[in-house]
């Protein structure tokens, strides 16, 4: 069964267009909720009239869609909406709303079926929805969807980390930071030059603990050529 959708339906469809459904879901749900029409040959033919004029307000070169994204760069939606204390909205915002917002608001004419929005808008908060209006023309509509007498809580900047480059070269306190300061030229370049010398090995000196050869003492004498004095006179008697 063909009807003519009055809002837009997830997942069926956008307002205005003409869906082919199964009859009980016409009878029993569409229709009933007053979410859709029949689609008598009289409203299709008023249908694509409408169509037909709102397509020529749109784009039709690509000259004509970067003047408009040029536009639409500058453009900031808002939608003040109905929503429950968590966020979740009371309703949606669809693709439909925004072209009609873009329109009724800043007389910029697009087609919803650009309008890329793959799930209806659900929740508070800062949207860019991507729009396409010619072939290669894309751009991004900054949307705000608040909560009806309220506002959204400002943007957080996040803070860009600085590189390992950036962090090694930088002062670690402000002490080192005033150390610095005070150095002058010469004092400066001579601590960069010892930071980059060499260190020199360390000798590791003998412990206490080690053993000693027991003829180390007479190796070493006789080495000298020298006899100490209370063995020679041993030798003497």
């Amino acid at each position: 069964m063909k009807v003519i959708l009055r809002q837009d339906v997830e997942k069926v469809g956008l307002r205005g267009e003409v869906v082919d459904v199964a009859r009980g879901f016409a009878r029993n749900f569409l229709l009933p909720r007053q979410l859709a029409e029949s689609a008598t040959p009289s409203r299709v033919a008023e249908l694509e009239k409408v169509n037909s004029h709102r397509a020529r307000h749109e784009a039709q070169s690509f000259e004509q869609a970067q003047e408009i994204s040029q536009r639409l760069g500058q453009t900031e939606l808002r939608f003040d909406v109905k929503a429950g204390d968590a966020g979740v909205l009371f309703g949606s915002v669809t693709a439909t709303d925004i072209a009609d917002t873009l329109w009724e608001k800043h007389k910029i004419r697009v087609d919803r079926k650009k309008v890329e929005l793959s799930d209806p808008i659900k929740r508070i908060g800062r949207y860019e929805i991507p729009i396409e209006l010619f072939a290669d023309v894309v751009v991004p509509v900054r949307t705000l969807v608040v909560p009806e007498g309220g506002e959204l809580p400002p943007e957080v900047e996040e803070e860009t980390p600085p590189t390992p480059e950036e962090a090694e070269a930088a002062p670690t306190s402000e002490a080192d930071v005033e150390d610095v300061a005070e150095l002058s030229e010469e004092e400066l370049e001579a601590a960069i030059a010892a930071a980059e010398q060499p260190e020199a090995p360390v000798e590791e000196p003998v412990g206490d603990g080690e053993d000693v050869p027991e003829d180390a003492f007479d190796r070493a004498v006789d080495a000298s050529g020298n006899v100490p004095a209370d063995e020679e006179s041993q030798g003497q008697n």
